[in-house]
C-alpha cells in the first residue's frame, strides 16, 4: 500500500468524518483518477511523437492520441486528426504520480507560488497546468527531445458532491493550493 494511501485510509477518512458529517461510509470523497494531457497546437507528427513518449517517460505507461471531434478553418484542422494525447492514471500509478509531483518537481519548479483554485473550480475536479516540463527528471536528460512541448495539463478527479469537499481533500494531501486574490 502506498503511503499516500495510507494516509487517506487510516487518518484522512476520520478528518473527512468529522468535518462533513456523512450517513454513510460510502459517501467518503476519493481520488478516482489523475488525467495528463499534452495538447499540440499543430498537427506534426513529430511533435505528437515527442509528447506521446515524454507521457511515457514520466507515468511508465502508454499514452492513447486524442483527435479532433469537429474540424477548425482557422487553425487548419481536420475532423479527427490528432491533436494531443493523454493518460489517465488510477490506483497505485495514480498515489505514485501524485508522490512524483509532491516531492520532485513542485521543489524543482522555478518561481513557484502555488496551485491556485478559483471560482470557477469544479466541484468534482480541480486542473492546473505545469509550466516547466522539465522539473520532471526523466525529460531533463532528454532536452533535445523534448525541449519544444507544450505546457502538461494535470486534471485530479474524485468523487466528491461539493467543492468544498475537493478543496480540503486536496490540502490534506498536501497539495500546495491558494486562494486566488479577487
Amino acid at each position: 500500500m502506498h503511503f499516500l494511501e495510507y494516509f487517506y485510509t487510516k487518518s484522512l477518512k476520520y478528518d473527512l468524518i468529522n468535518k462533513f458529517f456523512y450517513k454513510n461510509i460510502n459517501e467518503l470523497p476519493k481520488l478516482k483518477k489523475i488525467i495528463l494531457n499534452f495538447g499540440c497546437k499543430t498537427t506534426e507528427i513529430k511533435q505528437l511523437a515527442a509528447s506521446s513518449l515524454a507521457l511515457e517517460l514520466i507515468t511508465k505507461q502508454k499514452g492513447i492520441l486524442t483527435t479532433t471531434k469537429h474540424s477548425n478553418i482557422f487553425l487548419k484542422i481536420r475532423k479527427g486528426n490528432p491533436i494531443g494525447c493523454k493518460i489517465s492514471l488510477q490506483k497505485a500509478s495514480m498515489f505514485n504520480f501524485l508522490e512524483k509531483t509532491l516531492i520532485k518537481t513542485f521543489p524543482k519548479t522555478k518561481n513557484f507560488n502555488g496551485l491556485t483554485f478559483t471560482k470557477k473550480t469544479k466541484k468534482n475536479a480541480y486542473s492546473y497546468q505545469i509550466q516547466d516540463n522539465f522539473s520532471f527528471s526523466e525529460l531533463e536528460k532528454h532536452y533535445y527531445l523534448f525541449y519544444n512541448l507544450s505546457k502538461l495539463d494535470i486534471t485530479i478527479v474524485t468523487n466528491t458532491k461539493v467543492k468544498e469537499e475537493t478543496i480540503f481533500l486536496l490540502k490534506s494531501l498536501q497539495l500546495p493550493l491558494k486562494k486566488k486574490k479577487d
